[in-house]
């Protein structure tokens, strides 16, 4: 039995999320349903993208993930599936599925095409649909149309200096804890850095050590690791993406990365190399 994970904008308070589970195990009631998050930001293809690429490596084969994050289907906007990794990915072909055909070539992409065989054309009720056909171990030919590529939209691309001296990131998406997640990747880090020192820069401030964990501070016997709360740091998280937080921090207590320091989604951090 297939797991299938839904990601989305819907929030809680609404029904949204109950609808889509209803409908997928209406077709298949066996399904085992996981939610990676309801709440990404409203439309934000950015953090969708960034929650599938740090969550999907925790799955086995053949989990089928669905989307709905700017998911309508309109004019030049097709509904997609994709086989990557062994595993499925549903959405709109919005930028959303990018990242990941920009790490590696998807095995199998196709343009859904169920629609006219629906009385219900939803987003949700298409999704659902073609879901439940693929977690029973279904094939993709049965409900779509082969291509090559998917379309090219803008990303946040890192820039390499030429001279091999900076990398420029973007944050790319912020946490529940206020961190700042950036597209700064340490594969990225390690093949350029080359055991470099280095200077990481996001708005007026500078760190030169990147944490191993969040509480990765150099105790003495007349300074606490209590002491550091509130201290700002980066660290590679467990998705391989260098963050910005605050030690202990939280939007309730000690403020965050976001409160504290002012950044905010797409805003620049900076790795310059000595």
């Amino acid at each position: 039995m297939s797991i299938i994970t839904l990601t989305s904008d819907f929030g809680y308070k609404d029904h949204y999320v109950g609808v889509l589970k209803g409908k997928i195990v209406s077709q298949f009631l066996e399904a085992k349903i996981i939610d990676l998050s309801h709440e990404i930001d409203y439309f934000n293809g950015f953090e969708a993208s960034y929650i599938l690429e740090a969550s999907y490596r925790n799955f086995p084969k053949n989990t089928v993930h669905v989307v709905c994050v700017n998911a309508e289907r309109i004019a030049d906007i097709e509904h997609i599936v994709m086989l990557w990794e062994d595993q499925y990915f549903i959405a709109a072909d919005n930028g959303i599925l990018n990242a990941l055909t920009q790490k590696k070539k998807a095995q199998k992409i196709a343009v859904i095409n169920i629609h006219d065989r629906l009385e219900d054309v939803s987003t949700m009720n298409v999704f659902a649909t073609v879901a439940a056909h693929l977690a029973k171990g279904g094939n993709i030919s049965v409900i779509g149309k082969e291509i090559e590529v998917l379309k090219e939209f803008y990303t946040q691309n890192l820039t390499i200096s030429d001279t091999l001296q900076e990398i420029k990131g973007n944050v790319i998406y912020i946490d529940h804890f206020g961190n700042c997640v950036t597209n700064i990747t340490k594969k990225v880090f390690d093949e350029v850095a080359k055991n470099r020192n280095f200077e990481i820069k996001f708005k007026n401030k500078t760190v030169d050590v990147i944490h191993k964990k969040y509480s990765d501070f150099k105790t003495t016997a007349t300074k606490k690791l209590k002491d550091f709360e509130g201290d700002y740091l980066a660290m590679f998280n467990e998705a391989g993406h260098l963050e910005i937080a605050i030690y202990n921090g939280t939007p309730d207590t000690l403020g965050t990365a976001t409160s504290l320091i002012g950044l905010r989604f797409r805003d620049i951090v900076s790795i310059k190399f000595k």
